[in-house]
């Protein structure tokens, strides 16, 4: 039965991610021409984050930008690069930095549209993201509406079980502990920082991603360093994989679409997240903040995953032979023989930083989307969603989410769709 469950979900899921990964395509590539290649211009992106916001005293540019980032680099970062480069040869990683490429105007596009449509809650914080400029600028509130409930199923509990089952994992795999306990210490950890409000969920994820994010990408360049001689020859295995026309269906379709769907799950650019993080800064400036967000889609593909890619192309990853991989197994294998057992403690802290930001951030995409129901909200639904949070990471941490995963893909996939549609109705409205 559980089993006929997760078939029809995986065709499902399948089909759906195929619709997604060419309105994702296709769209980006209209971007691409409207907004003159807008992504091409780093100058304006740094100079816009390092400039000074206007208004003083709330969630800067720089917070707004960590706060995506922790959602964007999540273990998929690690774990889905991981699985594509083994389903889908070293091809796949080319694919990634294409996606990442096209779908950049988009994250300006969600973002913009974000930050214009945003509004104040109760407490004069921000909120914004594409539920509210689909009932502002479409006019739909049920549309809006739809998308907030698949937020929050997606956010609050699908990405909530796996990140904390990723973290229970990753500790129990280094130190001799039982789960529940793991879930109860991850769970207090959540709760210290989610009851302190959005100001505290950002001040913590700005913190935590720059040194994550550095970690990482020092020991990917130490792995080079080491393995030099191997570099030239991974690159042109990665062109030549990519572009595999002798086999076009076997393998030049196979190896673009893994690389094209991860890349998309890694960046989730069009996806809509990046601009609830976005809304939540105080400056009221959408282009600045369109441009800011674009960086995010740049360090998450370009360098976070890129760095995977190394990790594991550097390895003799090819000859393992695994039964239904999810990723994990063959980063691990690539660390360790790399680094040997400290290889196994860096893999093991990388994935509960990295999953530890992204319940953070989810948690906040939820929060943002439960207010999207109300003028002002009361207190005791707040609680309620911190302590339906705090429950789904416990719960998580100890059971084995395999179909909720399926289905939280699919949410993902309709979230996309979603906004998608949103943002080309007012494209009109999108300046650069």
């Amino acid at each position: 039965m559980k089993q006929n469950i997760i078939n029809n979900l995986d065709v499902l899921d399948s089909r759906l991610w195929l619709f997604v990964t060419v309105i994702i395509f296709l769209s980006g590539l209209y971007f691409f021409i409207k907004l003159k290649g807008i992504q091409f211009n780093l100058p304006r992106m740094l100079k816009n984050l390092f400039s000074e916001d206007k208004v003083k005293g709330g969630i800067s540019s720089f917070k707004t930008l960590m706060l995506s980032l922790a959602g964007r680099i999540g273990v998929g970062s690690i774990s889905g690069v991981a699985l594509a480069i083994y389903l889908g040869g070293p091809g796949t990683i080319l694919w990634i930095w294409v996606i990442a490429i096209i779908s950049a105007p988009l994250a300006y596009c969600e973002t913009f549209l974000g930050v214009k449509y945003k509004e104040k809650d109760e407490n004069k914080i921000s909120k914004g993201g594409p539920a509210y400029y689909i009932k502002k600028g479409l006019n739909n509130y049920n549309l809006g509406a739809l998308y907030s409930i698949i937020m929050i199923l997606c956010y609050v509990v699908g990405f909530m079980s796996v990140q904390s089952n990723t973290i229970t994992k990753a500790v129990t795999n280094i130190i001799d502990i039982r789960v529940s306990i793991v879930g109860i210490l991850i769970s207090i950890l959540t709760a210290l920082i989610i009851f302190g409000g959005i100001k505290k969920i950002s001040n913590t994820t700005s913190k935590i991603v720059p040194v994550m994010s550095g970690i990482y990408i020092l020991i990917a360049i130490i792995i080079v360093a080491i393995n030099i001689k191997l570099v030239p020859n991974i690159f042109i295995s990665i062109v030549d994989s990519a572009f595999n026309f002798k086999s076009f269906i076997s393998g030049f379709i196979p190896t673009m679409l893994i690389g094209v769907q991860r890349g998309i799950f890694s960046n989730e650019a069009g996806l809509g997240t990046g601009s609830v993080a976005a809304s939540s800064g105080e400056s009221k400036d959408p282009i600045k903040q369109g441009y800011i967000q674009m960086i995010g889609i740049y360090i998450t593909s370009l360098f976070i995953c890129t760095s995977t890619a190394i990790i594991i192309l550097t390895s003799n990853y090819e000859f393992l032979n695994i039964n239904d991989p999810n990723g994990i197994e063959i980063a691990t294998f690539a660390f360790t023989s790399h680094l040997g057992g400290f290889g196994n403690i860096i893999l093991s802290i990388s994935i509960f930083l990295f999953a530890f930001s992204t319940i953070l951030s989810g948690y906040y995409y939820g929060e943002s989307s439960l207010k999207y129901f109300f003028k002002k909200i009361k207190k005791e639904y707040l609680l309620y969603l911190k302590l339906l949070t705090i429950l789904v990471i416990f719960i998580g941490s100890i059971s084995s989410p395999t179909i909720l995963w399926k289905i939280t893909d699919i949410f993902v996939a309709i979230l996309s769709i979603i906004n998608i549609y949103a943002i080309i109705k007012l494209r009109k409205e999108i300046k650069k």
